[in-house]
């Protein structure tokens, strides 16, 4: 069986040179993945973008997959700081604005370094310390329930772990695809026109969700077809009734 590459630092940087050394390292790690991808990325190039010895890199980091269970560690704690952010900014704003926001603090996260959260995305292995992009997502569903939670008048749910469950993964869905694959959707006027749609399901969600599917089902009438005879009403039905009595 393979041994599974270790992804922790050797040694943490408490002197500011070896800091300098360290924030030199990730960064080169970024940048040839950007450049090179994951497969073609190697200590030797980091060490060389960096501008320090392959020796000094090995001091600091025991692999490749170190070094970018790191890049990974830095990226997600500026994504979590643009989550905080938003969080604190909507706390006591109605449900209207806040969902505006929090859809446009989606887009912005995605937009922190995009080349860089693409590749990580998807060249990347996953390793025990890339959990932590999961991490981002799962404090996003605290932050937003909590929200959910101070605002229970504004809303129509019923369950907020699901809800904040599910918006959280929505918006994730939608900003990540929309700035990674289609940033023609966030761009200029068409921007509005995204947040605008995305402040809507949201918004459509939170206050229509309690409805039943059965009481939906149940208002949905099957379309007739043009020129057929509409279906005769079924015996004893309440508009049947008066003229059931005279024939009886």
């Amino acid at each position: 069986m393979a041994r599974r590459p270790q992804t922790k630092p050797r040694k943490i940087a408490a002197q500011g040179r070896s800091r300098a050394t360290v924030d030199a390292l990730i960064e080169a790690t970024a940048r040839i993945l950007i450049k090179d991808g994951y497969d073609r990325a190697s200590t030797n190039k980091i060490a060389a973008m960096a501008g320090v010895s392959i020796g000094s890199l090995y001091q600091y980091f025991p692999s490749k997959e170190a070094l970018m269970a790191a890049v990974v560690e830095r990226h997600t704690q500026d994504l979590s700081q643009v989550a905080r952010d938003a969080f604190a900014k909507v706390a006591e704003l109605p449900i209207e604005t806040a969902a505006r926001e929090l859809v446009q603090a989606g887009i912005d996260a995605h937009r922190v370094d995009p080349k860089l959260h693409r590749v990580l995305d998807e060249q990347v292995p996953r390793t025990s310390r890339l959990d932590r992009v999961d991490a981002v997502v799962a404090n996003a569903c605290v932050a937003f329930r909590d929200y959910l939670a101070a605002h229970r008048r504004e809303i129509d749910v019923a369950d907020l772990d699901l809800a904040a469950f599910i918006l959280v993964t929505t918006l994730e869905a939608l900003t990540h695809s929309a700035v990674l694959h289609r940033p023609d959707l966030v761009a200029g006027e068409r921007m509005g026109a995204f947040v605008e749609e995305a402040t809507r399901l949201v918004l459509g969600y939170l206050r229509g969700a309690a409805q039943p599917v059965r009481e939906i089902r149940g208002k949905a009438r099957p379309s007739r077809v043009r020129g057929a005879a509409p279906a005769p009403e079924e015996e004893g039905s309440d508009g049947d009734v008066g003229s059931a009595g005279s024939r009886a």
